[in-house]
C-alpha cells in the first residue's frame, strides 16, 4: 500500500503512537508521520505508507493551520493546562485589549521554543532535559504568522479561540505564552487542533474508528488513501516521454534540453509520464534532470 492517510488524531496520543496504530490496522510494516503534534492536540496528522515513506525527507515546507483555545490569568511550566501552575492573577482586560495584542503578532516574529518540545539542542530533545528539571538557553526562531483571528470569546472565564495560519516550525503554545506576557496577566493553551497541514485538511482525515471499520470490511482502505504526489503541487510539473520515463525509473538522468520546459539550476520538479502517472522527484543539476526519488508502488 502506497500513499498518504490523514490521520483525525485524538487527544493524549503521540505521533509515533498513531503511526503504530495505523501500521497495525493496515498491516502496512513501512510507515512514518510527517511531523509530530503534541499528545495534548488534536486534528490533522498525514501518516506516509509503503513506497510513500522513501519520499519523507523531501517534504517541501507548508503553512500550518490551527485552533487553538487559552486562558488569561495563568502560566504553567509548559505553556499548556498539562503543566504545572506557575503563577495566577486576576485579570482585568477587555476582548478589545485582547484583539489590540493579537495584532502585535501577526507577521514575521521571533519566538523562544519550549523547554517541553521536540527541539533537538546537542542531540537531546529538550523535552527530556525539562522532564530532568533543567533549563537551558534556546535562540530565537523566525517564523510568520500569517492570520491571527479571533474566533470566539468568554470575558466572564477569561477564555479565547484563535485561528492562526502560520509558517512550519511554529509553536502555538509560546505564541498564546507570548500573548499573555504582551497583556501583562499570562496565559495558559487550554486546546489545539490542527486543521491543516501539508495542504490537507480536516475533510481530508480519518479517525481509527472509520479505518478499522474498513479493515473489519475486507481491508480496502482506497477510500482514506491519499496519493503522495498531492504533497509536491508546488514543485514544477515535468512530463516526459514513455522512453524517458522507463530510463528516470530506473535511475537514470536525463537531458535537460530534450525536456519541453524550462527548470532553473538545482530546482526540483515533480516528474509524470506520458500517461499522467507520478514518477518521483527529479533536480535539475549540470544541465541533467537526475533522480532523487522514484515512486515504487511495489514498496
Amino acid at each position: 500500500m502506497t500513499g498518504i492517510i490523514c490521520i483525525n488524531k485524538k487527544k493524549d496520543i503521540t505521533s509515533f503512537g498513531v503511526v503504530a496504530k495505523v501500521r497495525g490496522v493496515t498491516r502496512e510494516k513501512k510507515a512514518g508521520h510527517t511531523g509530530t503534534l503534541d499528545p495534548m492536540a488534536t486534528g490533522v496528522l498525514p501518516v506516509m505508507l509503503g513506497g510513500a515513506t522513501r519520499f519523507l525527507n523531501f517534504i517541501p515546507d507548508s503553512d500550518k493551520r490551527y485552533t487553538a483555545s487559552f486562558r488569561l490569568g495563568q502560566t504553567t511550566d509548559t505553556l499548556d493546562i498539562t503543566g504545572e501552575v506557575l503563577s495566577e492573577c486576576e485579570v482585568n482586560c477587555t476582548v478589545d485589549e485582547v484583539i489590540n495584542a493579537l495584532s502585535h503578532f501577526r507577521g514575521v516574529i521571533e519566538q523562544v521554543p519550549p523547554m517541553y518540545s521536540a527541539k533537538s539542542i546537542d542531540g537531546v530533545r529538550l523535552y527530556e532535559l525539562a522532564r530532568q528539571g533543567k533549563t537551558v538557553e534556546r535562540k530565537p526562531c523566525t517564523v510568520e504568522i500569517k492570520s491571527l483571528q479571533l474566533l470566539s470569546y468568554n470575558e466572564k472565564t477569561n477564555e479565547y479561540t484563535v485561528d492562526v495560519l502560520c509558517s512550519k516550525g511554529t509553536y502555538i503554545r509560546s505564541l498564546i505564552d507570548d500573548i499573555g506576557r504582551e497583556l501583562g496577566v499570562g496565559a495558559v493553551m487550554t486546546a489545539l487542533e490542527r486543521t491543516q497541514a501539508m495542504g490537507f485538511t480536516l475533510d481530508d482525515c480519518v479517525t481509527f474508528d472509520e479505518l478499522q471499520k474498513m479493515r473489519d470490511s475486507g481491508g480496502d482502505f482506497s477510500s482514506a488513501l491519499l496519493e503522495i504526489e498531492k504533497v509536491f503541487s508546488c514543485y514544477k510539473r515535468v512530463n516526459v516521454t514513455a522512453a524517458q520515463a522507463k530510463r528516470f525509473f530506473n535511475g537514470g538522468a536525463l537531458d535537460i534540453n530534450r525536456i519541453r520546459i524550462k527548470t532553473e539550476p538545482n530546482e526540483i520538479c515533480s516528474v509524470y509520464d506520458d500517461k499522467d502517472e507520478f514518477l518521483g522527484l527529479g533536480q535539475n543539476s549540470n544541465g541533467e534532470l537526475k533522480v532523487l526519488r522514484v515512486l515504487s508502488k511495489r514498496d
